[in-house]
């Protein structure tokens, strides 16, 4: 994409992020309801894929890999191993509104490490368009939320290290003077390692159900797909990080909830109430009013830049 201006090939960043998630979304839930298949072992599968795919396009020539020390890609691995664990035990430990208002929390909580930890400064007006973002997400859930001790545990460690995880994409790529590729290349197979020892103690391993199980042909092939567009997944929000920002990826992902709810609602007839229209509407707002701040911030550095003798 580096014949296209840098807008265009955020859009179709943002645009293959969209798409594949969307996929994955539907698909990982009828491998989950349909074949049974576990839920970490697929996301081992997933990175395993996405690795491969990697390995597949440097030897094709997209991108030259890049000497890194296993101990400068560690903490990123670790963090998305405790990101992935973390928040299945909230899903599971937590009612699906429970777990959803959690991890509206991400945004917020990215903009105090990045401020604590980096020394990055966020406009009020910013720090603002998180409050109907959050209210929307608390519209859309209340209803299902109840907490307990050991939920609430899990979920604030999920939230934690997700937001860890992801400040930690974005600063590991302009700390280590990577891309996305590059830098994916050498956690992918890293976590996936990781994963390999985490899973025994959550999921069957052999046997019914298990990853190295009896499964079909078919279940095989919808798996190997699965992670194909997870390699598109991984890519893109590596990619999304490393070119915006960490805060902006998390407004995106609230973007990519309230279109995967209206859509449930427009071609599945899913049930929408009042309250969950009134919460999509409250989170659309907060997402516009972002994205009108950052673009008149990128405006007047323009103007700047372009005044300066």
């Amino acid at each position: 994409m580096g014949w296209m201006p840098a807008q265009g090939r955020l859009a179709a960043g943002l645009l293959v992020n969209l798409a594949a998630s969307i996929c994955i979304v539907f698909l990982n839930k009828w491998l989950y309801v349909r074949l049974g298949f576990p839920n970490l072992s697929l996301t081992l599968v997933h990175f395993a894929i996405t690795w491969l795919g990697l390995y597949l396009c440097q030897a094709l020539g997209a991108f030259s890999p890049k000497s890194l020390q296993p101990s400068q890609v560690l903490p990123l691995a670790l963090s998305f191993c405790g990101f992935v664990v973390f928040t299945n035990l909230s899903l599971q430990s937590n009612t699906i509104g429970t777990y959803q208002l959690a991890k509206a929390m991400t945004t917020p909580v990215i903009v105090v490490i990045q401020s604590l930890a980096y020394g990055k400064t966020f406009p009020l007006r910013i720090k603002l368009t998180l409050v109907p973002i959050t209210l929307g997400v608390f519209l859309n859930s209340y209803y299902d939320v109840k907490f307990n001790v050991l939920g609430m545990a899990f979920a604030t460690l999920g939230v934690l290290v997700t937001s860890l995880y992801q400040v930690w994409v974005g600063a590991k790529q302009h700390e280590l003077q990577v891309n996305s590729m590059q830098l994916l290349y050498y956690q992918a197979p890293m976590s996936s390692a990781m994963l390999l020892f985490i899973i025994p103690f959550f999921e069957p391993v052999f046997g019914e159900g298990g990853i190295f199980g009896p499964w079909t042909l078919s279940a095989v092939i919808m798996v190997l797909l699965s992670g194909i567009i997870a390699f598109m997944v991984n890519l893109s929000i590596y990619w999304i990080i490393g070119n915006t920002s960490p805060v902006t990826y998390n407004m995106f992902g609230h973007f990519k909830f309230c279109i995967t709810l209206l859509g449930g609602c427009l071609l599945f007839k899913d049930p929408l109430s009042v309250n969950q229209g009134l919460g999509i509407l409250c989170t659309l707002l907060g997402i516009l009013a972002y994205t009108h701040f950052k673009l008149s911030e990128q405006e007047n550095s323009k103007s700047k830049l372009v005044q300066r003798p």
